[in-house]
């Protein structure tokens, strides 16, 4: 067995802000949190459990703009423009790093500037951890 990836760290100025804006992006809930971080996954996530969460860690230099790593994110339950409208009703801004504009996905940038994409194709939502699959 290899390592396994558990959680992406981001840095951050305010990690509750952040945790609470990609909690409604992704649908996710809080598993954990003390004065410096705020860590979120899938509902009946764990910290160290099978699914991939998210840390925000309270930073004081957090790196804004695009990161070298990025997210991706697709729809689960809606086409891609009415996703784009919740995203930005939800905080998200669009992001211009030169595109074209012939694109199939969107820029676009968290309440602090970390730039993730919206992609095109709707994928299936997962089922939280522990339930059963239809």
């Amino acid at each position: 067995m290899a390592c396994r990836i558990t959680e992406l760290v981001i840095d951050c100025a305010d990690p509750r802000r952040l945790a609470d804006f990609w909690c409604e992006v992704l649908g996710y809930v809080e598993i954990d949190s003390d004065d410096a971080d705020v860590e979120i996954g899938p509902p009946g996530s764990t910290v160290g459990g099978p699914s991939i969460t998210l840390l925000f860690s309270r930073s004081a230099d957090p790196r804004r703009g695009k990161l070298p790593m990025h997210l991706d994110v697709n729809a689960t339950d809606r086409d891609q423009d009415a996703e784009l409208r919740r995203l930005l009703a939800a905080g998200a801004r669009k992001v211009d790093i030169g595109q074209t504009g012939d694109e199939s996905w969107h820029v676009l940038a968290d309440p602090e500037g970390n730039e993730f994409c919206l992609l095109r194709p709707r994928v299936a939502a997962l089922n939280p951890v522990g339930a059963e699959r239809e």
